[in-house]
């Protein structure tokens, strides 16, 4: 099944790569398009997020994150280092943003995966940034995501099916939807909609 794309235009492919934002509810599959489109295009660069969070197994600072401190994000906040920052579950997750401004300037396209607050701080910073907004194919889609696992108890469950309704209504808010029909389909748009040669 095709993906279905809402209010895009086409990017001629000599426009100059810009940033490209992907957000959307807790579920959606964000990661998994993320992750296909690169493994099909390393030429696309994903940029690496700074955190307070402590390394998981097998997780290399720089790679996965930029692991700092409490004092050193603190630090980058003040100097005005960041493009966007937020908090989960005690941890503060940002993107740094002299890495994103010199792979711009380098002509690289330049690809950010974060959620709804982050999107709206770079929309401030970054006026000319590309905005997609990834939906799931229906409430009932996203739901049965949210559910599937069945590890989480009912209260979290319940948290985050109201924080995914918040965010399905921010929709309007940015510049075009692509329904996540098919993670293949999708990550072919997202990389027409980056401007990114596909090599062919």
């Amino acid at each position: 099944m095709a993906a279905t794309t809402r209010g895009a235009t086409p990017v001629p492919p000599d426009v100059r790569p810009r940033l490209t934002v992907l957000s959307g509810p807790s579920g959606v599959g964000k990661s998994t398009v993320v992750a296909h489109m690169r493994a099909e295009h390393p030429e696309v660069w994903l940029s690496v997020s700074a955190t307070t969070r402590k390394p998981r197994p097998g997780e290399r600072h720089g790679v996965q994150y930029f692991f700092v401190t409490d004092e050193e994000f603190d630090k980058l906040i003040a100097n005005g280092e960041l493009l966007e920052w937020a908090e989960f579950a005690g941890n503060r997750y940002g993107t740094p943003r002299r890495a994103v401004l010199e792979r711009l300037e380098a002509g690289e396209s330049v690809l950010l995966e974060i959620d709804l607050q982050g999107a709206r701080q770079v929309r401030e910073s970054m006026p000319d940034a590309l905005l997609v907004f990834l939906a799931p194919p229906s409430w009932e889609e996203l739901v049965r995501r949210l559910t599937g696992r069945g590890t989480e108890p009912p209260e979290v469950i319940e948290r985050r099916l109201e924080a995914a309704k918040v965010e399905l209504a921010a929709e309007s808010e940015f510049d075009t939807t692509l329904v996540n029909t098919s993670v293949e389909d999708v990550a072919r748009e997202l990389l027409a909609l980056m401007a990114v040669s596909s090599g062919d």
